[in-house]
C-alpha cells in the first residue's frame, strides 16, 4: 500500500499516511520524510500501523544511497539513507522540542556535537548466533523486525575491520565443531553470542564467547583450545604493545531465578586498556588518563566521543574548588576520575561488581588518593552513607543512569541532598526530561543543554545537562 512520509517516530522509523479515502497512519522503517514508499502494514498499535518496507516508489530529496549493503535488513542502523548533517539537524530538534517546556529565562542550549568521522567509531559490539530448521549457521547482528532472527553480518561499518575478520574466523571454526546456536524454548544448543571490544588508543582486543549453562552442551577442552587458536591466528595485533584477551561467558538461565554468569579466562590478560584525552578546563592542555576495562563492564562505546562528553561536562559543570562530588552510576570511574582533576573528594556508586572493581584499579592506576568507590545501588548505598555519615555531603552529584532513568528513591536521595550543582548525562533524553521537570519542582534551575551525538546513523542522542539550585 502506498504511503507518503511527513515525519519520525521516536525509534527513527518513517512515519505517514496511506493513499486511500479513509488514511491510515502507518510506520515504515528505513524511509524518510519525502518518501513514497510501498509498504505491507501488519499490526495496529496505539493508533499507527507497523509495517515492512516494500519499495520506494518515489525517494525524498534528502536520499541518498546508503553505504552498508545490510541496510534495510539489519536492525543496527536506521539512518544511513541521510547525509549526516541532516541527522544532526533531526537530532538537535528533538532535544530543543522534547525540553521546551522545561526552559528557563537563563537556559543555554548549545548545538550538537558531531561525531568526526562518523563511521568506525564503535568500541564494543555483541553478535549472536542461530540456526535455521535446515541447520544453517548465522552469525551477526538481529534483522530488524524480525523477533530475533540473525543476519549474517559480512561488513559493518560502524567498527573497525577486525570486528568483521573476527566475525569470519568464529563462523570457520563453528561450522568444524559441530556445534549448536542455543535455542531458548528447548534450552537446547551452546552458543548464544559473541562480544568484541577494542581499546581504540591501545589497539588491544577482546573476544568473549556466552555460551548456554546447560550442562549438557557444554563446550570441551578440544573445542576450546581451537576456539582460541582461530581468533590467535587472525585478529592477534600487529603492535607488540597491543593485546588479545579471549573469554568464555557461561549464562545460567533458569527458569523462576535470576540469571548468573561465570567467566572463565581462555587467552592473554584479563582485561583490555584504554586511553581518555580530557580536558577539564579550556584553559588546561588535555590530560591523559589509562582505564582498565573487563571483558563484561561497561565503557562507553564511543571512545573519541566519549573525550568530548566528558570534556565538555566538565567544562559547562566548572566544579568549585575544594568541592565533594558524588558519581552516581559511575560505571568503571571514567567520569568521576575526570572530575578528580579539580574536585576534592570524589566518591562513586556502581552496582556492577565487575565495574565497580575496574573503577578501584582505575583510580589506582591514575595514581588518585581521593576517589573512593562503593559497590551497591545508588539507593542503598546513599542510605548507608546519610546512616553513617561516612562522607561529606556533596557540593556536585554527577548522574548518568540507565536509559530508565532516576528511580524515585533516587531522586529523593538528591532532594535531601540538596546539592547545589547537578550534571545529568544521559543516553535518553525523554527520561532525562522528566526527571529534570522533577528536580524543578524542588527548586533546580536548567542553566545548560548540550546534545553529542555518540551514535551517528542512528537515532540515539547524548544529553548534557546543567541544574542549579536556587
Amino acid at each position: 500500500m502506498p504511503v507518503t512520509i511527513t515525519s519520525f517516530s521516536k525509534n527513527g522509523h518513517g512515519c505517514g499516511t496511506t493513499e486511500e479515502e479513509h488514511p491510515k497512519q502507518v510506520e515504515v522503517p528505513f524511509t524518510i520524510p519525502g518518501d513514497r514508499a510501498q509498504a505491507l502494514l501488519l499490526r495496529k498499535r496505539g493508533g499507527s500501523y507497523s509495517s515492512l518496507l516494500e519499495q520506494i516508489l518515489s525517494p525524498s530529496p534528502l536520499r541518498i544511497q546508503p553505504r552498508c549493503i545490510h541496510f534495510g535488513s539489519c536492525g543496527g542502523c536506521r539512518w544511513q539513507q541521510m547525509e549526516y548533517p541532516e541527522q544532526l539537524k533531526i537530532k538537535q530538534a528533538k532535544i530543543e522540542k522534547l525540553f521546551t517546556p522545561l526552559l528557563q529565562p537563563e537556559t543555554k542550549i548549545y548545538p550538537i556535537i558531531a561525531c568526526d568521522p562518523p563511521w568506525h567509531y564503535r568500541n564494543k559490539m555483541e553478535f549472536s548466533f542461530s540456526n535455521d530448521a535446515a541447520g544453517q549457521h548465522y552469525l551477526g547482528l538481529i534483522i530488524d523486525g524480525s523477533r530475533g532472527k540473525v543476519l549474517n553480518l559480512s561488513e559493518c561499518h560502524l567498527v573497525n575491520k577486525w570486528f568483521v575478520d573476527t566475525l569470519n574466523a568464529v563462523r570457520s571454526w563453528w561450522k568444524k565443531s559441530e556445534l549448536k546456536a542455543f535455542h531458548s524454548h528447548s534450552n537446547t544448543g551452546s552458543l548464544r553470542t559473541l562480544t568484541v571490544r577494542e581499546g581504540m588508543r591501545t589497539g588491544d582486543r577482546l573476544v568473549m564467547l556466552t555460551v548456554s549453562g546447560n550442562p549438557d552442551f557444554a563446550l570441551n577442552r578440544s573445542q576450546l583450545d581451537s576456539f582460541v587458536a582461530s581468533l590467535r591466528e587472525v585478529i592477534t595485533p600487529e603492535s607488540p604493545s597491543s593485546h588479545l584477551s579471549i573469554f568464555l561467558r557461561i549464562q545460567q538461565a533458569v527458569k523462576g531465578t535470576a540469571t548468573s554468569f561465570y567467566e572463565m579466562h581462555l587467552f592473554g590478560p584479563d582485561h583490555i586498556r584504554e586511553i581518555l584525552h580530557v580536558q577539564p578546563t579550556p584553559q588546561e592542555e588535555p590530560i591523559s588518563l589509562t582505564f582498565t576495562v573487563s571483558p563484561s563492564a561497561f565503557f562507553q562505546p564511543n571512545t573519541q566521543q566519549a573525550e568530548r562528553l566528558y570534556s565538555l561536562a566538565l567544562q559547562l559543570l566548572n566544579i568549585p574548588p575544594d568541592s565533594v562530588v558524588y558519581d552516581l552510576y559511575c560505571g568503571t570511574g571514567t567520569l568521576g576520575i575526570c572530575a578528580s582533576q579539580q574536585a576534592k573528594l570524589v566518591v562513586g556508586i556502581e552496582i556492577s561488581e565487575e565495574s565497580s572493581l575496574d573503577a578501584r584499579t582505575n583510580a589506582t592506576r591514575n595514581g588518585l588518593n581521593h576517589v573512593k568507590f562503593l559497590t551497591g545501588s545508588v539507593r542503598d548505598v546513599m542510605q548507608t552513607i546519610r546512616k553513617e555519615n561516612s562522607f561529606p555531603m556533596p557540593d556536585v552529584v554527577m548522574l548518568d543512569p540507565p536509559r530508565v532513568g532516576l528511580d524515585a528513591e533516587t531522586l529523593q536521595h538528591i532532594t535531601e541532598l540538596r546539592p547545589p550543582k547537578i550534571l545529568y548525562i544521559s543516553c535518553n533524553p525523554t527520561t532525562q526530561a522528566d526527571n529534570i521537570a522533577s528536580l524543578q519542582a524542588i527548586g533546580y534551575r536548567l542553566t545548560t543543554l548540550q546534545p553529542v551525538d555518540q551514535f551517528p546513523h542512528t537515532v540515539h542522542i547524548e544529553n548534557i545537562a546543567i541544574l542549579e539550585l536556587g
